[in-house]
């Protein structure tokens, strides 16, 4: 697996090409702007998502779709969750046969309540054994910076997940392999919804007490989806479900946390996305799509219906800790 494209030059987009560029693959990023991809190949740069981190002269970038799936032979595919669709449906006909395709995105579609690799599969019409998830703790600008990190492949096809192991693997980037794709994706789409309820405790005010509550109760919600979905709990207790969760809630450069604590401090979404500066935050819309999922399951998903409440009803952080806290008394594990 030597000639990979990247379909999408935002932060994360950008930082996983780096990452392919710096473990040895040819690599060509499709930039949807004219401007980025021509920073990238004249100055080695894309300041707008990743000030100060120079690129490797194994990657190059383009805005010609056709020109950067020629002769892939893995596709990943680094563009939001909910345009994860439409954006798939434009690259189709020019996918090449027998690529395996590669989603970056963290969340469950609106509507359809489909998760990235349904996703992908429905779109390009091909076996699961062909689609392949990136999760994990995958903070893009520590990565870029060549900071250690681990994350995860999965995929059904576990001799593809390998193959992607052997692809990104760097001294600073250590991908595990893992089967199950329902774990891993619920995992990182879950986490943004978590996020942005510790964000919001933050915004409050409250401390590590608080924000090590909202990551465990976070954490057990989250499997319980999972286990109605299919998944190994296992998978919940490492990097794609707790490694990914801890970094997202707790560290500044996430973009749902820091979302979050804008709304903690009494911003309105309008306000917080104005500020987020066109950067999105996927658990925002996310929030919405896992509550009806988890309704669906017959699974209660208390901390993601507050976020989807406050969000979406107007309904104050401050009042959401309030019915969280005064929620019916239970065993920890019923």
């Amino acid at each position: 697996m030597q000639r990979i494209t990247v379909l999408g030059a935002g932060s994360w987009g950008t930082a996983f090409a780096k990452v392919l560029a710096d473990a040895g693959r040819d690599v060509v990023l499709w930039a949807r702007r004219p401007e980025i991809a021509e920073s990238i190949v004249r100055d080695r740069a894309n300041p707008g998502y990743l000030p100060g981190v120079t690129l490797p002269s194994g990657l190059t970038a383009t805005t010609d779709a056709e020109a950067a799936l020629a002769d892939a032979q893995a596709v990943v595919l680094a563009v939001p969750s909910q345009t994860l669709r439409a954006n798939l449906g434009a690259w189709r006909d020019l996918l090449p046969v027998d690529a395996t395709l590669v989603s970056l995105a963290k969340g469950v579609e609106l509507g359809t309540l489909r998760r990235m690799s349904e996703v992908v599969r429905e779109v390009a019409g091909v076996d699961e054994a062909h689609v392949a998830v990136v999760s994990g703790p995958n903070l893009a600008m520590e990565i870029a910076t060549e900071q250690p990190t681990a994350t995860v492949i999965a995929c059904t096809d576990h001799d593809r997940a390998v193959e992607l192991q052997h692809a990104c693997s760097t001294g600073y980037f250590r991908p595990y392999t893992n089967t199950d794709v329902i774990g891993c994706e619920l995992g990182g789409a879950c986490k943004n919804v978590i996020a942005l309820a510790c964000g919001m405790a933050a915004g409050l005010g409250f401390g590590d007490n608080t924000m090590a509550s909202i990551i465990t109760r976070g954490l057990a919600e989250t499997a319980r989806l999972g286990a109605a979905l299919g998944a190994d709990p296992l998978t919940f207790a490492g990097l794609a479900g707790l490694g990914d969760l801890v970094a997202t809630c707790a560290s500044p450069l996430s973009r749902n946390r820091s979302f979050g604590e804008r709304l903690g401090r009494g911003d309105t979404l309008a306000q917080a996305q104005e500020a987020a500066h066109g950067q999105v935050a996927e658990g925002v819309k996310s929030c919405s799509s896992i509550r009806e999922l988890a309704a669906r399951s017959g699974v209660d998903v208390p901390i993601a219906d507050g976020v989807h409440r406050v969000c979406h009803e107007g309904m104050d952080a401050r009042v959401m800790a309030a019915a969280l806290l005064g929620r019916e008394r239970k065993a920890e594990w019923s």
